[in-house]
């Protein structure tokens, strides 16, 4: 797919790039406090994505990847492990809660190292910055009555309306029905480089080969509260589930450093880089037992915006989060 794109100049493509940024606006271990008081304060959970399913697969590259990654996982065949969950520190959240995101963590592994993605069932986040973040899940914590207080929600979604994009965007569709059968975005910019040094800046995009399968309001009504990963199993025993890895090439006036903003889609330049097959779900504890960090676990070939706080708080936070809940 638009291999010919991919031979010439290196792809910049006129992003807004800024300078290296720091992560530490707002101290992690504040962050992950006020995220697990937003969820009820429940012990020993992630700080988000607390409930999920544990799965075992591959990923399988095209013949384009290479010219766009010298990434040893776009050259073979990989094992992966991965993760799917929903939003917040709630273990109880239902499965039928519409402005939500669903997640899908994964790990791509190969002995020169791994390679991990964090991605999400939007193509935005909530939160333009760290302490935007420590402030959007502050508002949110319950108060004495074990609700959060609304009016307050409203006012600071009314005073920051860059964190209402997610939501609005949720909304705006149905529940899913399967973890199978909804996209996933890395709503942060990454520059792939190949082995010639040619530099391409990309959001990436895990597309269901499923389709987009969303319940109607009926069918959500006839749902248990926690049918997601019993219903992931039943369709795995047909055979796997399957995304297809997309390069949403940058254009000019893109930005990377915020990713409460879209790129726009339509009449996009796209590179498919492979495909996720999902063929089984593991115990828990294969994910449980650390954390995927996509931050630190980027091969040479892959790496993530250097001018997005968002980005470079992931790490120090779920090295707190899993600190917390292993300990």
């Amino acid at each position: 797919m638009l291999r010919s794109v991919l031979l010439g100049a290196p792809i910049l493509a006129g992003c807004v790039l800024a300078g290296p940024v720091s992560a530490q606006d707002a101290d992690p271990g504040a962050i992950v406090n006020a995220l697990v008081a937003a969820g009820g304060n429940q012990p020993k959970v992630r700080a988000s994505g607390a409930k999920g399913v544990c799965v075992k697969g591959s990923f399988t590259p095209t013949a384009e990847a290479a010219d766009l990654s010298k990434a040893p996982h776009f050259a073979k065949a990989v094992p992966l492990t991965a993760r799917f969950s929903m939003g917040g520190s709630n273990p109880k959240v239902s499965d039928k809660a519409k402005p939500i995101t669903r997640g899908f963590a994964m790990r791509l592994s190969d002995p020169a190292g791994d390679m991990v993605f964090v991605v999400i069932s939007a193509p935005v986040f909530s939160t333009r910055t760290p302490q935007q973040l420590l402030e959007f899940a502050t508002v949110r914590a319950p108060g004495p009555d074990g609700k959060p207080d609304a009016e307050r929600i409203k006012a600071f979604g009314a005073a920051n309306p860059e964190t209402t994009r997610q939501a609005a965007w949720l909304n705006a569709r149905p529940v899913p029905a399967s973890f199978a059968g909804v996209d996933y975005w890395g709503v942060h910019a990454y520059t792939l480089t190949n082995a010639k040094g040619d530099a391409t800046v990309a959001k990436l995009r895990w597309v269901a080969a499923a389709g987009q399968l969303g319940l109607s309001d009926d069918e959500v009504k006839a749902k248990p509260d926690s049918f997601y990963a019993d219903e992931l199993k039943e369709r795995l025993s047909q055979g796997p589930a399957r995304f297809d890895l997309v390069a949403v090439l940058a254009e000019a006036g893109d930005p990377t450093n915020d990713p409460t903003v879209a790129w726009p889609e339509e009449n996009r330049k796209t590179v498919k880089l492979g495909t996720v097959a999902i063929t089984a779900v593991e115990p828990d504890a294969i994910c449980d037992a650390g954390t995927f960090d996509p931050v630190a676990d980027l091969p040479e070939g892959v790496a993530g915006p250097a001018d997005d706080p968002m980005f470079a708080i992931r790490s120090p936070a779920y090295a707190v989060s899993l600190s917390r809940r292993t300990n």
